[in-house]
């Protein structure tokens, strides 16, 4: 894939065919995540694609672009599109981080953090380094396991992508996750070690223990009411990861040929806020801002219900053309 790949930067027009050109813009979701818009017939149609965006500046990243040279039509996700997704704030939801983590080192326990390998581990570990920095955290080991070391390596890799603050401090060799509180994890010996020892914080892949080696970190930590778990990213359902967030007592695993019940009594702390979409507000905070103001509306990429309560919130407040196709169904833009 990479060797058939061109890399086309933000904001940088290019033909794909002879009647349409690309520009990619900002998402604001994921390192380097990309917006799409399209000049179909030379400037016959204008189409905006977001994909998965965050329209509000992030530990990492700016927020998703809204100013486009033109627009008809916009095609939108609406993961959190419901009345009802109206998310903490930024400040909130890392005190909550913060004070968890706080009360777990102060009973002597271990944090354990499953991740997401892009975004909500690069954000989880700069909120805690500045934790640290600030002095609201004591000084204690955080060891990351998984992916998510090499993950976090690429974004040290292309800091032109990242926020002005984490991007300047880089470029004066004051690269935040390169400090000495995070310590890589690779061998189940180290994973040993550091169960056996003392408080700490372990940021460990898959964020829903659906796999890798957050569900052995939880596998170990969980019977015991002096450790936590801070969910900080989406649980799909029938994961692990849910049913713990539920409130899962007791759950198996298979332990080389044979079965191991484990009681779950660490403390569970779940923290939506944190999320890479845009919660409702800032959808439509979005379309309030798109310059210029798209003429049509396309939701997609949510629950049935939540497309249609976006959809009709959005045409109440601007009275723009605005719909939720379903499956299969063709839209035909001009």
């Amino acid at each position: 894939m990479v060797k058939h790949s061109i890399c086309i930067d933000y904001n940088s027009v290019t033909d794909i065919t002879p009647d349409v050109r690309l520009t990619f813009y900002n998402a604001g979701h994921a390192l380097g995540s990309a917006m799409t818009h399209l000049n179909i017939g030379n400037g016959l149609h204008n189409l905006l694609y977001t994909g998965d965006m965050k329209f509000g500046q992030t530990k990492i990243l700016e927020k998703a672009s809204s100013t486009f040279s033109r627009l008809e039509t916009v095609i939108m996700e609406s993961t959190y599109g419901s009345k009802n997704d109206i998310l903490p704030g930024r400040k909130e939801c890392e005190d909550l981080l913060i004070n968890t983590v706080k009360k777990t080192l102060e009973r002597k326990g271990k944090v354990l953090i499953p991740v997401l390998g892009v975004g909500r581990s690069q954000e989880t570990m700069l909120i805690i380094e500045e934790a640290i920095q600030n002095g609201v955290l004591e000084n204690v080991p955080i060891y990351v396991d998984g992916l998510v070391w090499d993950i976090t390596a690429i974004h040290t890799a292309y800091p032109n992508f990242l926020n002005n603050i984490i991007r300047d401090r880089i470029f004066k060799n004051e690269n935040p996750f390169s400090e000495k509180i995070f310590k890589r994890v690779g061998s189940s010996l180290e994973r040993k070690e550091l169960l056996e020892g003392g408080p700490c914080v372990i940021i460990a892949t898959s964020g829903m223990l659906a796999g890798g080696s957050s569900v052995e970190y939880f596998r170990e930590l969980a019977d015991s009411a002096r450790n936590s778990i801070i969910f900080t990213c989406y649980q799909g359902a029938n994961s692990l990861g849910r049913q713990v967030k539920e409130g899962l007592t007791e759950t198996t695993f298979n332990v080389d040929g044979r079965e191991e019940h484990v009681h779950v009594k660490m403390e569970v702390v779940a923290i939506d806020g944190l999320t890479g979409h845009s919660d409702r507000n800032q959808l439509l905070s979005f379309i309030n801002s798109a310059s210029p103001s798209p003429k049509r509306i396309l939701l997609n990429h949510g629950e049935q219900s939540k497309c249609l309560d976006l959809a009709s919130t959005l045409y109440k407040l601007y009275h723009t053309e605005t719909s939720a196709p379903r499956n299969l169904e063709t839209v035909r833009l001009k």
